[in-house]
């Protein structure tokens, strides 16, 4: 009697292993209230018992899809996704069913970098975010989704990070990312379809660590780590983030990426403006679409002086013109610029409304293909040399250029010698004339070329000009 028992026992033991080995298993990029591209052939992937055929079905055609698991139990299908709509659900079966509720099909983005993008609607400690509370209040929003990545490092690429698919509501829009948030509130609200934000960010970082190893092959100046050693490695450590926090979703299907870094980088200029294209080129190819699109944010003007040694170094105009330089190196790409909304003493603007609207100006134009919308603010086009006086001319100011009534004040010009002056500034159309007593030949123009300088040129659309220069002279 009691030999039955145990052999009951042990058999009970084995059926409920078997049982929990063969359960279906997701990586976290799929759950409920996610959100799936629309109208793309999207791959849904997962875990389950070698040989044991996995069937989803769709709710929104009812169509079935299957795969076989390989010998470590991998499987992937990919799945019609129709127009936007929803809500749907997935079901997942290999004899065990797993039903996915609350899926939406419409737009989705990624949204990363370092702290301005992470910053959440809350604020950090003493450091709000402008009409967040009310924004909060408001948030409830069935067509917006959010999904956060949790902090993770690693040498090796992940198959899967933590996170979370949250529907918009208060308690989840307080912690989420502003810039993103704000960005997915407009494209909803002008294109009244379902988006899907998935930020992955960390504050504080450089770039290289969410270049993947491959993609850093291309910058002989970068240091990959040795991975034989058991040391733990920093956060800044060259492809470290994008084999935790990106790897893991490569091939869930997207529309774009919108980036806000570059602060950490300030001292390295002319090496960042290649590292920028780099990666944008990067993800591209890991994702296997060139046709992906990549919009990101320009520093704004900031004291660095105010923060110390580690900041020390070369003005971050320079940093700008590197981003803004990057802007045009690849197709489906824009920048924003924030000349207008820096603070001296704030390296995180807290108007991050204006940043995630003038993201979503550029989806809305380029990617979107939405008539009469400005995406840029006026960029330089050519410049003139007429006896002692500099004519610019911009694109970006069919309606001409304005300073809002007040005397622009942020161009200098120089000559030969290199000696930067003010100039006295005018503004006629679309041009800039300028003009200085002390610079008879000029040679050379700047504009708002500083760390911290509040931005006073813009176009009809309210958008600001970057800063800029026409020289090639050495950093100072």
């Amino acid at each position: 009697m009691k030999r039955n028992i145990y052999i009951l026992f042990f058999l009970s033991l084995f059926l409920i292993s078997a049982e929990a080995n063969a359960e279906i298993k997701l990586p976290d990029i799929f759950g409920e209230n996610m959100v799936l591209q629309q109208q793309a052939d999207a791959a849904i992937w997962g875990k389950s018992t070698e040989n044991k055929e996995v069937k989803v079905t769709t709710s929104w055609d009812n169509k079935s899809y299957t795969a076989q698991p390989d010998s470590r139990g991998n499987w992937k299908v990919n799945v019609k996704t129709p127009k936007a709509g929803g809500p749907y659900s997935i079901t997942i079966s290999d004899g065990e069913r797993l039903i996915l509720e609350n899926v939406m099909i419409g737009e989705v983005w990624i949204c990363s970098g370092q702290s301005n993008m992470e910053m959440p609607m809350c604020g950090y400690m003493n450091l709000p975010v402008t009409g967040a509370n009310k924004a909060i209040a408001t948030s409830r929003n069935n067509k917006i989704r959010l999904f956060t990545v949790e902090r993770n490092k690693s040498t090796e690429k992940l198959d899967d990070f933590t996170g979370e698919w949250l529907e918009c509501r208060p308690e989840n829009v307080a912690d989420f990312s502003a810039v993103a948030y704000y960005f997915g509130e407009m494209l909803n609200e002008v294109l009244d379809i379902p988006v899907g934000l998935i930020c992955s960010s960390w504050a504080g970082t450089r770039i290289e660590p969410w270049i993947s190893e491959n993609g850093l092959k291309d910058f002989d100046w970068v240091t990959m780590p040795d991975k034989d050693k058991k040391e733990e490695l920093s956060e800044q450590t060259p492809a470290i983030l994008f084999n935790a926090m990106i790897a893991p979703m490569v091939n869930f299907e997207i529309q774009g990426v919108i980036w806000y870094q570059g602060e950490s980088n300030k001292n390295e200029p002319f090496k960042y403006e290649k590292l920028m294209t780099g990666l944008i080129n990067d993800w591209r190819r890991e994702w296997g679409s060139s046709d992906i699109f990549f919009f990101y944010v320009q520093i704004a003007p900031f004291d660095y002086s105010t923060w110390g040694g580690r900041w020390l170094g070369s003005s971050s105009a320079f940093l700008r013109e590197a981003q803004l330089k990057a802007s045009t190196a690849t197709a489906n790409t824009g920048m924003v610029c924030l000349m207008d909304v820096g603070e001296k003493e704030n390296i995180h603007p807290p108007d991050k409304k204006v940043v995630g609207e003038r993201l979503a100006y550029l989806a809305l134009a380029k990617t979107y293909g939405i008539k009469g919308i400005e995406y840029s603010g006026p960029v330089l086009k050519e410049m003139k040399v007429e006896g002692s006086t500099v004519r610019l001319t911009f694109d970006h100011a069919e309606k001409g250029l304005t300073s809002y009534g007040k005397k622009p004040e942020n161009f200098k010009i120089a000559g030969e010698n290199k000696r930067f002056v003010p100039a006295e500034a005018f503004i006629r159309g679309n041009q800039v004339i300028l003009i200085s007593p002390w610079v008879k030949n000029p040679v050379a123009v700047r504009y708002a070329f500083e760390d911290f300088v509040v931005g006073d040129i813009f176009n009809t659309a309210g958008l600001p000009a970057s800063s800029f220069r026409t020289d090639d002279w050495e950093i100072e």
